[in-house]
Formats: structure tokens, sequence, C-alpha cells
């Protein structure tokens, strides 16, 4: 354990890159192993997430080898040719690396077993073993489906129509995988729109893929199994997760003023981006393009003096990972901000929810939790701070109080910062290179 203690930083200022979307790079790694011949990543995020997804795809039998920092190349095994592996997967802190690779499995003819980190291990999979039951395959697990587990992948896929009883992205994406080897058209049908980067990628390798918008507001992603897919040139854009985290220090501490370059801005996952406008940010979004099928831009962010909103729960898909720091935000705000629909925040690295009502009120921040709500009392000045932070192995509690901490009248300390590598290596020297304030425990600032 390393503890990490963030005090009173001076403005933030500059400009700088960001390290790759996790959610991009899983993808782009899985499929890059799904498709004949080579697919080149670069910009790929080289968190410990990442890259025990990479290290499972090779024991899978994809070729997979990094040039220099950031620059992979992948050399895929085509639809349905992974090979049996020969010990189990070790899928360390990540879910989403977990969920989206049993999916992959699923519909290849052998067995797996699937293992993970003591936060990994506690969670669910349910949600998304029951619709790979469906299509064939068989999950065996622990009480509760959870790991460690087996994927007894099965030799018949039956494609199938599956509307998902709650928005999730990564029960969506593993149907897609699972469906990539199975005959004919599989179809998941979402309540609201999730991030789409699955969705994205499947087409930018060529997959054959239609999307419905339905009378209800559903949405419906229709795959057609068993293509032939060839590698393709992927760069990852920056993760705007994990721009949360400067954008949010340098709204709130005095005098700040720092540009994001080449974020993506996917607007299924920029709710974030929406609900800090709403709340007064100053942000502006420039040089827009398009990368690999991802909208990209820069976005630039100065103080602002924020004000308490009402979140609309049919939100929360769109910046389920973002609570954390939004909450953090609102500790700053002059008036209440109301956050509902935040019960996937229950099931995430711990209970997510939980966590950060625990350290805004150890800051000395008013907060009303609720079943899958949170309420913050926000008073426009900066909260007492001074508080001890326990991570529970969560990254993202564990960045969202050190940027309070920058900004509070007490530093704030945290029990672990290297739980941060698993989704944002880097993060220390980057928010100090901006003019922050975090160091190790009895370092000197």
């Amino acid at each position: 354990m390393r503890p990490l203690n963030s005090g009173i930083a001076g403005p933030l200022r500059g400009k700088t890159d960001l390290p790759g979307d996790k959610s991009i790079s899983h993808r782009a790694l899985m499929i890059g192993a799904a498709a004949v011949g080579e697919t080149t990543i670069s910009n790929l995020l080289e968190g410990e997430d990442v890259l025990h997804t990479a290290a499972a795809l090779r024991v899978l039998g994809a070729e997979i080898a990094r040039d220099e920092p950031g620059l992979w190349h992948v050399y895929g095994r085509g639809v349905g040719g992974l090979a049996e592996p020969a010990q189990v997967l070790d899928m360390g802190n990540s879910g989403t690396g977990a969920r989206l690779i049993i999916g992959l499995l699923a519909t290849h003819s052998f067995v797996s077993c699937l293992t993970g980190d003591a936060s990994l291990t506690a969670r669910p999979m349910g949600r998304v073993a029951e619709p790979l039951e469906r299509m064939g395959a068989r999950i065996v697990a622990r009480s509760e489906c959870r790991l460690p587990l087996a994927v007894v992948g099965t030799s018949d896929p039956v494609p199938i129509e599956y509307r998902l009883p709650v928005a999730s992205a990564q029960v969506k994406s593993a149907i897609l995988l699972a469906a990539l080897n199975t005959p004919g058209r599989s179809t998941v049908i979402e309540p609201v729109g999730t991030r789409d980067h699955t969705e994205l990628m499947l087409s930018h390798f060529g997959v054959d893929l239609a999307v419905a918008e339905l009378e209800d507001g559903a949405r419906a992603i229709t795959l057609t199994g068993q293509p032939e897919i060839e590698g393709r040139t992927v760069r990852v854009p920056g993760d705007l997760s994990s721009a949360a985290f400067p954008a949010v220090a340098a709204l709130v501490i005095p005098g700040s003023e720092i540009t994001l370059a080449g974020v993506g801005v996917n607007p299924l996952r920029a709710g974030l981006i929406e609900t800090l406008g709403e709340m007064g940010a100053d942000i502006t979004i420039s040089n827009r393009r398009e990368e690999a099928g991802e909208p990209v831009a820069d976005i630039t962010l100065r103080t602002s003096a924020l004000r308490g909103v009402e979140v609309p729960a049919e939100r929360a898909p769109r910046m389920i990972d973002e609570y954390p720091i939004l909450a953090v935000a609102a500790a700053f705000a002059k008036g209440t901000t109301t956050m509902g629909g935040l019960s996937e925040l229950r099931i995430k690295e711990g209970d997510r929810l939980a966590a950060t009502a625990r350290g805004l009120e150890a800051s000395g921040v008013e907060v009303e939790r609720g079943e899958d709500a949170l309420v913050v009392h926000g008073t426009g000045g900066a909260p007492g701070g001074g508080a001890a932070i326990e991570t529970g192995y969560d990254h993202r509690i564990a960045m969202a109080f050190l940027v309070l901490g920058m900004a509070a009248k007490k530093p704030v300390r945290i029990d672990d910062g290297t739980v941060i590598d698993t989704s944002f290596p880097g993060f220390v020297e980057l928010m100090n290179r901006l003019g922050g304030s975090i160091v190790a425990e009895g370092e000197a600032p």
C-alpha cells in the first residue's frame, strides 16, 4: 500500500494529453484478437486492467506485442479461433475485462476458468451469465455467480433477442461479443442508450451491425454473426472518465485554466460534461474530429462558481463511473445536488455509493444517501477536508478524494495510491505537472 496526501494546490495551468480510454482499450484488444491478421493500436491504456486483458488474450492464443509506450500490435486468430487456455485467466481488478471476455469465450467450444483480485471476486456476474446461457453456454460459479468461475463454451451457439432488464454497456457488449461466433442475427435491446464503444469498434472492423431506435425509446442492436473480419488500425482517444478528475480540479481550484487534448466525447458517455455545464462550469469544446469511429475533441476548463442541480436518473448510464468526482464537484457548489439512479454504483469495485458518501461526510460535507441516490448539500465554499479515506481497492474513490484535498481547507489522505494504476497510470505526475500538490506520505510537497 502507498498512502498519498493531497493539499492546497496553486492554480492548475497547461495543456495535457490523457491516457487512452480504458473501455475502448479492452475492446480494441478483444476484437483485434477475433480478427484475421494484424491490428495496430496506438495510445492503448497501459493500466493494470488492460494489461490483464492483454495477458488473458495471449493465453488464449492471440499474439500481442508492444513496440513502445502506447503502441501495440495484435495478431488475431479469427472469429471463433481462440485456443483453449492451459491456465486460469487472471483478470485482476477489471470488471469490464472479465464480463466482456466471458462473452467472447461463451461461444468457443472449450472450458475456460477466470479469477481476479479480492475486489473482482466479490462482484456478481449473473447479469452476464443469464443471456449467455440462453445462447448455449454454461457458467459454473460460486454463490451469487462470483469469480472464480468456469465458462463452458458451446459448440452450437443459438442467436437470441434479449432485452436488458437494466441498462448495462458491459452486459450488452458481452452478448455482442458472444454473437460474433453465433450463426444468424442476434439482437440486444437496451431500455436507454449506454456507451456504444463496442458497436462502434465492431463497425470499424467491418462487422454487419445495425442500430435501431424503438418507439418506446429503447435501442435495438442487431449483429450478424460469424463474419470474416480483418485487422484494422485503431487510435484510442483519451479517457473521458480519467479526464473527469483534472477537469473538476480545474473548476474548483481558484485561478485555474487547463486544456485536455484528444479526449473521447462520445455522447453516450458524456453525461458528466452535460451535468457540469448545467452546474455553471466554464467549458469550451474545440477541435472536434473522429478517430476509429469515435468522436474526439479538446476540452478547456476554467475555474467556475458551481451551483447545485438535480441530475436526472436516466442520465446515469452515460456517466456511471463519474459520480464520485461529480459528488466532489457538488461539495464545492452552492446549493443542493441530487443524484438518482445509482444502484449500479453498489456493484462496482466495492459499494462505490457508500464509499463516496462516507468520504464526503469525513471531509465535513453534508450528504444524504439512499439505496440508489445521493444528495450533496454544498455551501459554495471549500469543504473542511482533513479526512483519511479508505479506498477499498477503488481507483475512482482514490482519485476523487485526492482532488477534493487539492481545494479543501485541510489536506486529505488516501490509504493506497497504487490502486490508481488500474485505470490512470501517471495520475499523480500529471496532476502535479499542472500545478497540483499530491505527495506520498512522509515526502515533502
